[in-house]
């Protein structure tokens, strides 16, 4: 049970506490030291969970709390020993790397046993380290500093006599603690913990939120429906009655067909939910213990006979236009596929399955023979899927066609095919839009945007409208970003050569999906709102997009979104990993700099500590093995004001795997970034209290770009991409070049609008569920105030020119200052239906009700009539 309530607090924030028969010691003394210790951890209870926490007898309450520490640490990652290599770390770094690699070099080629050092020349203080072996000077090389071997940084075995107790950093935790105790707890978010009433309801409900998702799922999501999947009842009636998105139907009735209570139950629904041809292959790779995405293809297991005739009939009933396409849409999976299936075995109980696999194989066919007679028969009735060619039967493809029509430039009869799919209308717009010869919607396309755009999914309908809003700009010569479909997210980019779109055509057709977007959203609810606060902070952050390969992270920033770095703070970055046993495992945290010009600047990682004035950059040295219980840890501390003082204006920090380990090897593998105080105590421990961004390794990769920092902007940009080994980014000094063209490429992509935001959803959502909203902008220094600026759609107008109104932010009909707007929206909006879209958990309404969307933890706790969505349950409203 510990793992779903491990899933349910990270996503609802919600604690569940077996209520007493009767108060066993009412009161709240016992849960005071519980407080004090969530708050050293960056959470704070809730009233009725305070309340749910004082009736609890003495040994009831020791146990909650030892379970629910153990589950906030597992959270921020506290849950590790974190020892970097210097232990007092960062005031012990060498100051003159060079001179420090040199001596460890002399060690290890001169060291010889039983002889005086050859640094110091001090005889009898030498001895080697185990597990390595190598000859350790205990005068040169402290060991109630180090944790490592000094000469090639491999872990210590605990018991050697070279570690030696650190008084200095026993001292220094006290200070740190004495330090928070007179100046209270160092600033950042807060995490509400609520009382969770009722477990398999709120299962149900996460589950029923992950299947109405109109993008796939993130490894996090998957996982988490995998875990809560288990619990849900055995009869099946909580299931949709639609899945939308395909990866997510396989996944759940391969989990269903795999549990021997709902089995049964779920083989009927195979012949309704499996529309296509992918999906039965979708479904094979669950089946078989591989990803729904096909990435990578596992060795397909044996269906067994009656699954194996019950797939083979759901691939019958296909169209065979469509099977057949979809059979080449992957030759490889499905060519071994069919070594499970067997489709020639019965071909005359499933015709048309055979003729799609005899396609897909090239399969030689002659009437002579009865196979050959039959597929040749079966062939004849589907001239519009196949055609004979000599002794074998060749695809007659609708993609074929389309790209026939637009190689000869043929707008017409090209946006007339698209229309026949409107998914693929949607993504080929831009391409269609560039053969029109005037600036008018040739009729065939104006009929296909008509007829088509309301059965388009909502991922393909908002990112087609991010990228056609800037086509009317000249962009040529620029770069074109594109994310690739793989295991892990990586970033192409091309020379942008296409000319600008005529301003009228690109206004036609982003008007006519904006207007979708907006009916979809009209129609998504019964009852409107009275009021909606929207945030302008949310232009910040994208739609997501490309989740499939989104990291595993504490807070879920949507890939390509911006954020302000906290005020006067070191940015710490760390890293924490442990090697599977018996293959040791070096991981590395570096970080690039580079000018306004993106011209290599220097770096700080294993080769070079310290970078800039007086180390603004300090690497905590570089542990080269991370053997289990304990792991590694590395950090990076960032004087980001020194930083930009210096010239240094992006920081580019990597992880990436020193000896070719790939990240999804690894047990346990984690990165992430803290805001410490640039003044005060500052020593190597690992505070959760301070954790800003926690998001796992994972996937086959082995160097991970997780974000771009702009030090002069104090601005960071979540990128979440890995970058290919091969192209030497494990060697940041000689291959900085190549580094600042993904980044730049990166960043300016992110930055060019060409993709949609929450800004824009919001919006959209609250202009088209309530006549009156309320934008709260942040001031842009803290001393300036806060202001609410009001809009009200006016008698008559139409929704599209209220949105409009309130996304360029036109004058609003009344502006307020507010020296905290945050209460300042709370009280405006109380006591009303509200819909709220913020950035971070700051305003609480009393006495309101309605949809609320926040994505930083916060400490206002929302009242009871709100419903809490993510991004990703907004995008699935427009499903």
């Amino acid at each position: 049970m510990s793992a779903i309530e491990s899933v349910l607090l990270r996503r609802l924030g919600t604690v569940y506490v077996d209520r007493p028969t009767a108060a066993a010691s009412p009161g709240s003394e016992g849960v005071r030291p519980l407080e004090g210790e969530l708050l050293e951890r960056g959470h704070a209870l809730g009233a009725e969970l305070h309340a749910a926490l004082s009736v609890l007898a003495p040994t009831d309450l020791a146990e909650e709390r030892l379970r629910l520490l153990a589950l906030v640490d597992e959270l921020m990652g506290a849950d590790r020993v974190h020892k970097p290599l210097f232990r007092r770390f960062p005031f012990s770094i060498p100051q003159d790397t060079e001179r420090w690699y040199v001596g460890r070099v002399f060690a290890l080629l001169l060291q010889e046993p039983e002889q005086p050092c050859v640094l110091c020349g001090e005889a009898g203080t030498v001895h080697p380290v185990a597990p390595c072996a190598h000859l350790v000077c205990r005068t040169c090389w402290d060991g109630a500093d180090y944790t490592g071997c000094p000469v090639c940084h491999r872990r210590v075995d605990p018991a050697d006599p070279f570690l030696r107790p650190d008084r200095d950093e026993r001292a220094g935790r006290r200070a740190t603690r004495a330090a928070r105790k007179g100046k209270g707890l160092p600033s950042g978010p807060l995490r509400l913990l609520r009382l969770g009433t009722g477990l398999p309801q709120d299962c149900a409900r996460v589950v029923a939120s992950l299947l109405a998702r109109q993008t796939p799922l993130s490894p996090e999501d998957r996982d988490d429906l995998a875990r809560l999947l288990p619990a849900a009842p055995a009869d099946l009636g909580w299931l949709p009655g639609e899945i939308p998105v395909r990866e997510t139907k396989a996944l759940v009735l391969g989990r269903l067909l795999g549990d021997w209570r709902t089995e049964d139950a779920a083989r009927p629904l195979l012949a309704e939910r499996l529309t296509t041809a992918t999906d039965v292959l979708r479904l094979l790779a669950v089946l078989s213990g591989g990803e729904a995405g096909l990435l990578p293809l596992p060795r397909f297991a044996n269906p067994g006979r009656p699954l194996r005739r019950e797939l083979l009939r759901v691939l019958d009933a296909l169209n065979p236009q469509y099977l057949v396409e979809d059979l080449l849409r992957h030759p490889a999976a499905w060519k071994r596929a069919a070594e499970r299936l067997h489709p020639f075995e019965q071909h005359a109980r499933h015709p048309r399955a055979a003729l799609a696999f005899a396609v897909l194989r090239g399969t030689t066919v002659s009437a002579a023979t009865p196979l050959g007679a039959a597929l040749l028969e079966t062939a004849a009735a589907h001239p519009d899927a196949v055609r004979v060619d000599g002794d074998r039967i060749r695809p007659a493809t609708w993609a074929g066609r389309i790209e026939e029509a637009l190689a000869q430039g043929d707008a017409g009869a090209a946006a007339a095919l698209a229309g026949q799919r409107p998914g693929e209308l949607v993504r080929r717009l831009d391409h269609l839009l560039r053969l029109h010869p005037g600036e008018e919607l040739v009729p065939e396309l104006e009929k296909a945007l008509a007829c088509g755009l309301s059965s388009v999914g909502a991922g393909p309908l908002l990112s087609a409208l991010g990228a056609l809003r800037v086509r009317a700009g000249d962009r040529s010569g620029g770069r074109r970003v594109f994310f690739p479909r793989g295991q892990v997210a990586s970033a192409q980019s091309v020379t942008d050569r296409r000319l600008p779109l005529p301003a009228p055509l690109v206004t036609a057709v982003v008007s006519r999906l904006q207007d979708e977007v907006l009916r979809r959203f009209a129609a998504a609810g019964d009852e409107p709102y009275d009021l909606s606060v929207v945030e302008s902070g949310l232009a910040d952050l994208t739609v997501p997009f490309g989740e499939r390969t989104a990291a595993k992270a504490l807070v879920a920033v949507p890939r390509g979104s911006t954020q302000t770095l906290p005020e006067g703070e070191v940015l710490r970055l760390f890293l924490h990993w442990t090697e599977p046993a018996g293959n040791r495992t070096d991981l590395d945290l570096s970080v690039a700099f580079f000018d306004a010009d993106w011209k290599f600047t220097g770096l700080c990682d294993y080769t070079n500590l310290r970078h800039g004035p007086r180390g603004a950059a300090t690497h905590s040295g570089d542990l080269t093995s991370a053997p289990a219980p304990d792991g590694a840890t590395e950090y990076v501390d960032l004087d980001l004001a020194a930083l930009a003082s210096s010239g240094d204006v992006y920081a580019v920090p990597l992880v990436f795997s020193f000896n070719n380990v790939p990240f999804d090897e690894l047990p346990d593998a984690f990165a992430g970034f803290m805001a410490l105080p640039a003044k005060g105590p500052r020593g190597s421990s690992y505070d959760p209290r301070t954790v800003r961004q926690r998001f796992d390794l994972a996937g086959a990769s082995q160097v991970c770009m997780p974000m771009v920092v702009d030090l002069a902007a104090r601005r960071t940009l979540w990128a979440d991409v890995h970058l290919p080994p091969s192209e030497g980014f494990q060697s940041v000094a000689s291959h900085g070049d190549r580094l600042a063209a993904v980044a730049r490429d990166v960043w300016e992509h992110f930055g060019s609008g060409v993709v949609t935001t929450l800004w824009d959803l919001a919006v959209w959502r609250a202009a088209a569920r309530s006549r009156e909203v309320t934008v709260v902008r942040r001031a842009a220094h803290p001393v300036l105030p806060d202001e609410l600026w009001l809009y009200r759609a006016g008698d008559g107008e139409p929704v599209a020119a209220f949105a409009a109104r309130i996304s360029a932010m036109e004058a609003p009909q009344e502006r307020r200052e507010a020296a905290d707007g945050d209460a300042a929206a709370a009280e405006v909006a109380a006591g009303k239906r509200v819909f709220l879209a913020l950035v971070h958990a700051s305003v609480a309404p009393p006495g309101a009700s309605g949809t609320a969307y926040r994505l930083f933890p916060g400490p206002a706790e929302l009242p009871g009539g709100f419903d809490r969505v993510s991004a990703g349950d907004l995008v699935a409203e427009l499903g």
